[in-house]
């Protein structure tokens, strides 16, 4: 058994293609469109046949509490693994995606 997909809930799915693309590097896989909202995810270039990170629209009232509620408290909803932590907060902060949340650092999301 293996990890396919994993969701993440967004605010704005165009935004958040963006941000996952030319902020943190990932590649759209699929964008598929379903009414008013789209099939959208996006695959790690090292790994573009692993797992799938699915933009999911929070437009459901229990997914944005929740998304609030996990920011709020600082927990991490989906973690991100790279080779060279340092490297990657500088490239981070270049595109200002930064901020001090309870004395620690946490980039936006969408």
């Amino acid at each position: 058994m293996r990890i396919r997909l994993n969701s993440l809930l967004v605010d704005d799915q165009d935004k958040a293609l963006t941000f996952y693309t030319d902020i943190m590097g990932f590649e759209k896989k699929n964008d598929i469109p379903l009414g008013e909202f789209r099939w959208l995810t996006v695959v790690s270039p090292q790994a573009p046949d692993d797992v799938e990170l699915v933009l999911e629209p929070n437009n459901n009232p229990a997914a944005k509490t929740f998304q609030k509620a996990m920011f709020d408290q600082g927990i991490p909803y989906t973690a991100f693994e790279v080779d060279d932590i340092q490297g990657e907060c500088e490239r981070l902060r270049t595109h200002g995606r930064w901020r001090s949340h309870g004395g620690r650092y946490q980039g936006y999301v969408w």
